[in-house]
C-alpha cells in the first residue's frame, strides 16, 4: 500500500511540474519585460502631414540611441545647423503611451531657432537636421538626449516619441 501511495504521489508531482512547462516563441527574462531593442519600423504612425498623428508604441525595449525616420519626404527647404525650423510636433511618452504635448492640437507651430544650438533637448537639435519643409519625421529620443532625470512634466529616464512636421525653414541671418 505504501508503494502505491508513493507512486501516486510521484505521479502527481510529475504531472504538476510538467503542467507549467511548455515552449514559447519569445525568449523570456522572467520579468515579463520585452528583450528585443526597438527599431524605427516597430513604431506605427498614421495620419497625414499637417494633422495630429496617431502613434502606436510597440512592445520592445527602448534603445540608448536616437532613432530618426522620415515618414514623409519633404519637398521644400532643408533644416540645417543655424537655421530656424518652424515645426508642428506631438510628444508621446514611451512608458505609458500617452500624448503629453501637441502643437497640432494647439494650432500653434513651434519655432526652433538656431538648430544645433537651440534651447531644446539634444534629441531635437540632432534629430531635426535634414528635415525638409512638408516632411514628417519620427524621433525616438532616449533619456540622455531628452530630459534625463526628468522635468517639464517628464518622468525620470523616459524615452520620448516625437512626430514632427516641417512647416517652414528660415535660413540663418
Amino acid at each position: 500500500m505504501r508503494n502505491v501511495l508513493l507512486i501516486a504521489s510521484l505521479a502527481l508531482v510529475a504531472a504538476t511540474g510538467l503542467a507549467g512547462c511548455g515552449s514559447s516563441a519569445q525568449p523570456s527574462t522572467g520579468s515579463g519585460a520585452p528583450t528585443s531593442p526597438c527599431k524605427a519600423d516597430d513604431f506605427k504612425v498614421t495620419g497625414e502631414f499637417g494633422s495630429a498623428p496617431k502613434v502606436e508604441i510597440p512592445a520592445c525595449k527602448p534603445t540608448d540611441e536616437l532613432i530618426i525616420k522620415d515618414l514623409v519626404q519633404g519637398t521644400g527647404a532643408e533644416v540645417k545647423a543655424g537655421t530656424t525650423a518652424t515645426v508642428n510636433y506631438q510628444l508621446t511618452t514611451f512608458s505609458d503611451k500617452k500624448v503629453l504635448d501637441s502643437s497640432f492640437e494647439r494650432g500653434q507651430p513651434y519655432d526652433v531657432e538656431n538648430v544645433g544650438q537651440a534651447p531644446v533637448i539634444d534629441g531635437w537639435n540632432e534629430g531635426i537636421v535634414g528635415l525638409k519643409e512638408k516632411g514628417r519625421r519620427l524621433l525616438i529620443v532616449p533619456p540622455a538626449k531628452g530630459y534625463g532625470q526628468g522635468g517639464q512634466g517628464i518622468q525620470p529616464n523616459e524615452t520620448l516619441v516625437f512626430v514632427i512636421d516641417g512647416v517652414k525653414v528660415t535660413p540663418a541671418a
